[in-house]
């Protein structure tokens, strides 16, 4: 996959969900996990992050709004229930990523929301919890963005279908020569 991804929350205040939230990141192959003014216990999130990613994935805790930070050209995605907000299945993931979620308590502050370059919302009934939303985000990237087969048309499929695509595979080197008149052209190079 090219790029990268993030994956944060605001506010949050159960260590559980945020230790969860982590360790999934982890499973998934997040660049990083932050959290911005957060609520928790380092020892209580290690209950839930069962695989350290914190020993694993660089983790940036962010105790003020004013100092979050992110890589040049990655974009943050706000994932939040309104209105107005992207429907998750007709999201393309940027390729440099931040996904962020709010609290368990409440939304994204509007200070967040206006940082976002997307809003985007799981289509569902009613909100989530946020390790769960942080898991079908992540999945939904990984499908979306990774380079797998596509899905058969019926149902099951043949077996080769679930098979990851394979890696492009580079022709032998070319060198560019002038040709008549001044002009390149490309001639492939000999071997031997």
């Amino acid at each position: 996959m090219r790029g990268y991804f993030g994956i944060g929350a605001e506010g949050i205040s159960k260590a559980m969900n945020l230790g969860n939230l982590m360790r999934t990141a982890h499973a998934f192959g997040a660049g990083f996990t932050f959290t911005i003014e957060a609520e928790t216990k380092a020892r209580i999130v290690r209950h839930a992050d069962t695989s350290a990613s914190d020993g694993q994935v660089p983790h940036y805790p962010f105790a003020r709004f004013e100092d979050f930070l992110l890589p040049k050209g990655c974009d943050l995605v706000g994932i939040e229930f309104t209105d107005d907000a992207i429907p998750m299945p007709s999201f393309r993931h940027p390729a440099r990523a931040a996904y962020i979620f709010g609290s368990e308590r409440g939304s994204l502050s509007p200070r967040v929301q206006e940082r976002c370059t997307f809003i985007v919302k799981i289509p569902t009934a009613f909100c989530l919890n946020v390790a769960t939303a942080g898991a079908i985000v992540m999945y939904d990237r990984l499908i979306t963005v990774g380079r797998f087969a596509e899905r058969p048309v019926a149902a099951g499929g043949p077996r080769e279908a679930f098979r990851p695509k394979a890696d492009h595979a580079w022709g032998a080197p070319v060198l560019r020569h002038p040709g008549p008149g001044g002009r390149p052209f490309i001639q492939p190079l000999k071997r031997g």
